[in-house]
């Protein structure tokens, strides 16, 4: 779905472990990194879009994981010039995004790339929570920041409790 003003509705996903690092996924037959994301189909709500993505990205099911929160309001990117498709309609020039925290609760033996029939991750590993914001394609840098930034909020169990500036709380692990 692309709204009035050219935005692809979509989900972002961060996937957290109880130490505080985040799933990091590798796309396929790329060398570029993100966090697993995925477009809102018409009708669909964006809770049931993002446990949808998860499921088809990461083969984890709602059971795996506990939702710890979403970012209050939508957060935009736009595309680079040469990513703009001047051809398709309705024109997309960039993403409109709700951004989700989880924590896995389940085995992370349960991740599965390979779940889907087009796989879009081929590697992954758990990274530290700022790592994304300098790892990521350049034009989606500040969407992240802006994310981590405010789902950190929500993060202040198991060993790790990252504050609002990104700094991690005294005599916790790193």
């Amino acid at each position: 779905m692309i709204d009035a003003d050219g935005y692809r509705l979509n989900v972002g996903i961060v996937l957290c472990n109880d130490d505080g690092r985040v799933f990091w996924a590798r796309r396929v037959g790329m060398r570029s990194w993100q966090f697993p994301q995925g477009g809102i189909k018409l009708n669909e709500a964006p809770e049931a879009a993002m446990y949808r993505e998860l499921y088809e990205e990461v083969g984890l099911k709602r059971h795996d994981v506990q939702l710890i929160g979403r970012t209050r309001d939508w957060l935009h990117y736009d595309l680079p010039e040469r990513y703009i498709r001047k051809h398709s309609f309705p024109l997309c020039i960039g993403q409109k995004q709700l951004w989700y925290i989880l924590r896995l609760s389940g085995d992370e033996s349960r991740i599965r790339l390979d779940h889907s029939d087009r796989p879009e991750f081929d590697a992954w590993c758990w990274v530290d929570y700022w790592h994304p914001v300098s790892d990521v394609v350049y034009f989606k840098r500040q969407v992240y920041r802006q994310a981590l930034t405010e789902l950190g909020n929500y993060l202040a169990f198991g060993k790790v409790s990252v504050s609002p500036t990104g700094s991690l709380s005294a005599g916790q692990k790193t």
